[in-house]
């Protein structure tokens, strides 16, 4: 029997803020897999950040969404059936299925993962991409060392609450910036950073400086803007700032730094880096992450939306920091 399959495609691309109409919601059949080819049902979508930039035709270290193609996102989700030798009906694998509820695949950039001890949406998120990102950009850039500051930026997002606790783990002081009380409260007491800073209330430099005491020896940046601004201010003479995001000027491609002036005085290293980049050390990565969920030392939240009828809408909360921790959709 035929299997109908629910697909979001970009429709156009987004002028300033994404709409929900810049999507449109198509039914199709799944073609039937051939040898070699997997089927595979999707359990939960993945929805970051990086999507807003591929949905603009600007040269980037990725190639733009088409217009009328299946939105690109990361998946888990079950086998169904198998000509590949690789996998086998029943397997929870990872890959990048896309906006929809189905995908045949050769089985290129799929991997089978143990649901067993982790989560299966955790693959998504703090033993995902995510994850992968948080311990790259601050082990491999940062490198701290115990008893140094490290501040994260968007530190109740799945990267930034993962570079939180695994600075802790090293035995540095970490210092989240969120957005609103209620994600400060969750950053410092089910995240167990030491302090978080709300970007959005009064006197947001005085509580940074108040909240960093010896400076900042780290940064861990996803925001930029005034955020940015605030932190580079902060830092320590040879200070280290891994570059993971700029999501304060997605929608409108830009923003302004008021001066980098902290970077030449305090000679700090500042590196941008994509995570996709250093594939050789994702299985190190995921290893050491999976360890630290299955143990207990590392938690995290998820906000799921439910069905992919929610997909663009979760989206754009997600860009507009509504969410708490990795935004998923759940099929």
């Amino acid at each position: 029997m035929a299997i109908r399959n629910r697909q979001w495609v970009l429709e156009r691309r987004p002028k300033g803020q994404v709409r929900e109409d810049d999507f449109r919601l198509m039914e199709t059949e799944v073609p039937p897999s051939r040898d070699g080819e997997v089927l595979v049902q999707v359990r939960y979508l993945s929805l970051d950040p990086y999507m807003r930039g591929r949905m603009d035709e600007a040269r980037s270290y990725a190639a733009p969404q088409p217009v009328g193609q299946v939105m690109v996102g990361g998946t888990v989700g079950t086998v169904l059936e198998s000509g590949n030798p690789r996998f086998s009906a029943g397997d929870t694998v990872v890959g990048m299925g896309g906006w929809q509820e189905y995908f045949v695949t050769d089985g290129a950039g799929l991997t089978k993962v143990d649901a067993r001890a982790v989560p299966e949406s955790a693959y998504l998120g703090v033993a995902g991409m995510p994850g992968v990102t948080a311990w790259y950009g601050l082990t491999r850039i940062g490198q701290p060392k115990a008893g140094e500051t490290v501040l994260v930026s968007a530190a109740a997002g799945a990267v930034g609450s993962v570079v939180g606790q695994l600075a802790k783990l090293l035995g540095c002081r970490a210092v989240g910036i969120a957005g609103g009380p209620a994600k400060c409260s969750h950053v410092v007491k089910e995240l167990g950073f030491d302090a978080c800073v709300d970007y959005k209330a009064h006197g947001f430099r005085e509580a940074l400086k108040a909240d960093t005491p010896s400076g900042v020896d780290v940064l861990f940046e996803n925001v930029g803007g005034a955020v940015l601004d605030a932190a580079l201010s902060r830092m320590n003479p040879f200070g280290r700032v891994a570059l993971c995001g700029l999501i304060a000027g997605y929608d409108d491609q830009g923003f302004s730094l008021e001066s980098v002036r902290p970077v030449l005085v305090n000679r700090l290293k500042v590196q941008g880096f994509i995570v996709s980049d250093h594939m050789e050390l994702w299985p190190k990565a995921i290893q050491e992450l999976a360890g630290h969920v299955a143990k207990g030392r590392i938690t995290w939240r998820e906000t799921v939306a439910p069905g992919i009828e929610s997909a663009p809408r979760a989206f754009i909360g997600m860009l507009r920091g509504e969410n708490l921790g990795k935004q998923l959709v759940k099929m």
